[in-house]
């Protein structure tokens, strides 16, 4: 029988390689890591790149493994979840991997400005109803000019169309520099030109187990990536998008609306 919520979080409380500051803790504890992430847990001067939304962080072990000149946080507030690739990583001695629970609402909190060279977005909730929650928002954007280097990059890899469209249409409205851009990224991979060729690869190394499912269903998985200076106003995308017909596996969307921006 698998560990209950509680038996995981009490596990979490005793892992090295987990760091918890919701809301409610980090609103009177400073986080005291910000800007010493290499020195106080890497030990090196590796880039950093942060998974947000990292549910129960296959995607960033996985990418640990592959690319152990870099470190790797994931970041997510369901605790839950995470425990299963904090536990693995402790488990596989892969030491450069961390796992950070908290509202991405608040993310800048956590890391000194231009000490994260890249963030991935994998499988976020589109939030067809919100831009503001969007994962790709100017509203997170603008945060994560924070911390991210000027001009560092953003991977988005979704199965969704509206997260997608909304975030094709963003890098467009404002210019920022588009490396990759795919509606399928494994049909396309073995098509692509040489000079984007080993950026699909990267993208198409690893699956989560959700998006092994989504490939069983039938459905595309798309993948963005983009550069984001830290000169100029953002602007939001004035376009009406077609609803995705679902919210994720197995579950129908909410809304009867066709469309929203």
């Amino acid at each position: 029988m698998g560990k209950g919520k509680l038996a995981k979080f009490a596990d979490m409380e005793t892992y090295r390689n987990v760091f918890q500051y919701p809301y409610s803790v980090v609103s009177d504890v400073p986080f005291p890591m910000r800007g010493r992430w290499r020195e106080e847990f890497f030990g090196n001067q590796n880039p950093i790149v942060v998974e947000l939304g990292c549910g129960k962080g296959e995607y960033a072990v996985e990418l640990a493994k592959a690319h152990p000149d870099r470190n790797y946080i994931g970041v997510d507030i369901k605790g839950a979840r995470m425990w299963t690739g904090a536990t693995r990583a402790l488990q596989e001695d892969i030491e450069n991997v961390a796992f950070l629970r908290t509202n991405i609402e608040i993310i800048d909190r956590f890391f000194a400005p231009d000490e994260v060279q890249q963030i991935w977005l994998t499988f976020s909730d589109p939030q067809m109803k919100n831009p503001r929650k969007r994962l790709s928002s100017t509203y997170f954007l603008e945060r994560y000019r924070r911390f991210l280097d000027d001009g560092g990059t953003i991977h988005l890899k979704t199965d969704s169309n509206f997260l997608f469209t909304y975030t094709d249409a963003l890098i467009a409205r404002n210019h920022l520099p588009l490396k990759v851009r795919t509606q399928d990224l494994y049909g396309e991979q073995a098509e692509a030109e040489q000079t984007t060729a080993g950026l699909l690869k990267e993208a198409a190394a690893i699956q989560t187990y959700y998006e092994q499912m989504w490939l069983q269903r039938g459905l595309s998985i798309k993948y963005l990536q983009f550069l984001l200076p830290h000169d100029g106003t953002l602007q939001e995308p004035d376009i009406e998008i077609e609803l995705d017909d679902y919210r994720s596996y197995h579950r129908s969307k909410r809304s009867s609306l066709t469309t929203s921006k």
